[in-house]
């Protein structure tokens, strides 16, 4: 099959669009998947570098969220069928453990993750568990669908589950630019929510505007944490929606109301982040982690996204033997949204 495979870790040249990489064999209980998009996020490129503790054996292909027709099944499935249009979950619980037993399938301590753990989307080909496994409507296309679990998924894990978001709140979102962030602002929004965004270009912070953000930041230029104190007379926000990390921790925490709280998904640029214990303690804040999503609630968010309330951003497409371009494209931060490649 065609693939871009990493042999070695490092930059987007160790990418290798190779014609001849050997067909996956599916299990019993695995599905075959004739790839057609995958979305990218910046879990590849952590991945192709080796950091942050993310360095699967080699050679490995990328990939989480891949969309395709299905073109076998093990003899034990029974939930898809061939020919399905189907999306895979990017997290493959177990299953059976205490936590996949009560629905919380993204703390399965057993859980593989699609290009991280396993071979990933940036293949013609993909084998997974049956376990999970989304059929699309026939509205959503293969890139809507590869930019559609992790951006909607995280954003309302986050904000509806973690964060329990209510109308009329003020939500501060971060890099409003990037997947979650541009997920983020709909969910808020949707919720009757008054958005604050942030980017780092004025034409970013437009495309905010276009999404449903009341009001825009752009945190090159000032402190985030002061402009939003300003904007809201002195008080503060409600709800943080932090997937950053160390650069901008700090400013998070200080945005925060009284009885605020911060809601984290990610440390893109560093995993320790400065906290004021004071401003934590007497402002009686809460700081609250937040990963992925449940199977549950990417069956909430289908539907709205099917009937148009929520709308995956995509910023471009990539043909799957680009990928090395694509990756130096999103580490720029150039992107808006998601950037998919199609295969």
């Amino acid at each position: 099959m065609r693939a871009v495979v990493m042999r070695r870790r490092g930059g987007p040249e160790v990418l290798s669009y190779e014609t001849d990489f050997p067909d996956p064999v599916i299990g019993p209980e695995e599905v075959l998947i004739r790839v057609r998009a995958c979305g990218m996020n910046h879990l590849d490129l952590f991945t192709r570098e080796g950091e942050q503790g993310v360095r699967p054996p080699l050679p490995h292909i990328l990939g989480m969220e891949a969309a395709g027709d299905v073109v076998a099944v093990g003899e034990r499935v029974t939930g898809v069928r061939v020919g399905d249009r189907v999306l895979p979950p990017p997290h493959i619980a177990c299953g059976r453990c205490e936590w996949c037993r009560r629905g919380l399938e993204n703390l399965c301590p057993h859980m593989q993750v699609l290009g991280r753990t396993r071979h990933g989307g940036y293949a013609e080909l993909l084998a997974v568990p049956d376990r999970n496994i989304l059929v699309l409507p026939p509205q959503m296309s293969y890139e809507q669908a590869a930019a559609f679990t992790v951006a909607f998924g995280t954003a309302w894990h986050m904000l509806v589950t973690r964060g329990r978001v209510q109308p009329g709140e003020t939500v501060l979102i971060l890099a409003a630019g990037s997947v979650v962030g541009s997920a983020a602002i709909q969910v808020a929004k949707l919720f009757g929510c008054r958005v604050i965004a942030t980017a780092s270009t004025d034409e970013k912070l437009e495309k905010a505007k276009a999404l449903g953000a009341d009001e825009v930041i752009n945190y090159t230029q000032e402190r985030f944490d002061r402009r939003a104190r300003k904007l809201t007379d002195g008080r503060g926000v409600d709800l943080v929606i932090e997937h950053v990390g160390a650069d901008t921790w700090k400013q998070s925490v200080a945005a925060l109301a009284p009885m605020g709280r911060i809601v984290t998904c990610g440390s893109t640029t560093g995993r320790w982040g400065e906290t004021d214990l004071w401003s934590l303690f007497g402002k009686q804040l809460s700081l609250i982690g937040s990963f992925g999503a449940t199977y549950g609630e990417l069956m909430q968010v289908l539907p709205l996204v099917v009937e148009g309330k929520l709308q995956p951003v995509i910023d471009r497409t990539f043909p799957l033997e680009q990928a090395a371009d694509a990756h130096r494209y999103l580490a720029d931060r150039r992107q808006f949204g998601k950037v998919v490649l199609t295969i």
